[in-house]
């Protein structure tokens, strides 16, 4: 029997100010966030907020490079295994479930490092959150069965069609966004590009009060290395066995969480789309062109410090400044 998650945050982001030190660390996948989060959490007295939209679900352990028992266990990390496979995580839920771990964290005298690679999240979490336009369950069916029905190559050609500034944004894979703005449009008769550029005239901003936020970047060529390696240890380490035991406990290949970066992948591996080696190719080059996507991301959020991977020393440094 599949656990089920009842907990809800009664935070409210419009009304929140922090007043505490907030670390944000932020970069592309495969960059080296996780060991640099390790040296600010043993320097600041940290605890870690993931930022990361897969490792929030239980199970999905190899493909998210969720931090291993060990890791946990040496520093306390929030956000982490809170939802199973088959729920629906976004960055409003994601904002809340946040601030309310921010203020845990301030309250026991700790500082929290907020760190990952989910742009939309960074933004909901510093920009503000905006109100979810309400979509009717009938509506929600009518796109799910179009999709079992036309498949999701003829849902994106509907929303480049109704919704092009949406579908630029979006990932042709990504079942869940694509899937959202139809919903949107169907619901509202106006875009979901047209809500985000109403609401951000409105939406108040969660304040901060003393936030330091770090960007992590390096050479291009070192980066696609890494992700190389990344790719080659998440197989070695049986991410193939992890998506076969995800399907077998339910969790089907239909489901947003099995169609993030890795697990869509190893699903097409079973279907029999392709061998392992293409595979492995593949997965390379999907998340290259992820990391350049989330760079895009990065970059339009301002008030981030950037550094070069490496660069802790100075990272440190900087922060013992701004605390003065």
């Amino acid at each position: 029997m599949k656990p089920h998650n009842k907990s809800r945050t009664l935070i409210h982001p419009e009304t929140q100010h922090i007043d505490s030190l907030v670390l944000v660390l932020v970069g592309p996948t495969a960059i080296g966030k996780t060991e640099l989060s390790f040296t600010l959490a043993d320097r600041f007295a940290c605890e870690i907020v993931s930022m990361d939209s897969v490792q929030v679900y239980r199970y999905l352990d190899i493909g998210s490079a969720k931090p291993s028992k060990e890791e946990q266990a040496r520093v306390r990390h929030h956000l982490i295994d809170i939802v199973n496979p088959d729920e629906q995580y976004n960055a409003a839920r994601f904002t809340r479930d946040c601030l309310a771990a921010i203020n845990n964290i301030c309250q026991r005298g700790k500082t929290p490092l907020v760190t990952g690679g989910t742009g939309l999240y960074l933004s909901s979490l510093i920009n503000g959150l905006f109100k979810t336009v309400h979509v009717k369950d009938e509506i929600k069916e009518e796109v799910r069965a179009q999709l079992a029905t036309k498949g999701l190559p003829a849902l994106y050609q509907e929303l480049a069609r109704i919704d092009p500034a949406t579908a630029k944004r979006v990932h042709p894979n990504d079942s869940q966004r694509i899937m959202r703005g139809l919903e949107i449009f169907r619901a509202t008769g106006t875009t979901w590009s047209e809500h985000l550029a109403a609401q951000k005239k409105q939406a108040p901003p969660v304040r901060f009060a003393r936030l330091f936020a770090i960007g992590l970047a390096c050479e291009r060529p070192v980066l696609h290395q890494r992700i190389k390696k990344r790719t080659e240890q998440m197989l070695a380490q049986g991410l193939v066995d992890e998506v076969v035991g995800l399907r077998n406990m339910g969790y089907g290949p239909e489901l947003s969480s099995m169609q993030t970066i890795g697990y869509r992948h190893v699903n097409q591996y079973l279907a029999g789309h392709y061998d392992l080696d293409t595979m492995k190719q593949i997965l390379c080059r999907d998340t290259r062109r992820y990391a350049k996507r989330q760079m895009t991301w990065f970059k339009r959020q301002s008030g981030l410090h950037w550094y070069e991977r490496g660069a802790g020393k100075a990272i440190c440094e900087d922060i013992e400044k701004f605390m003065q």
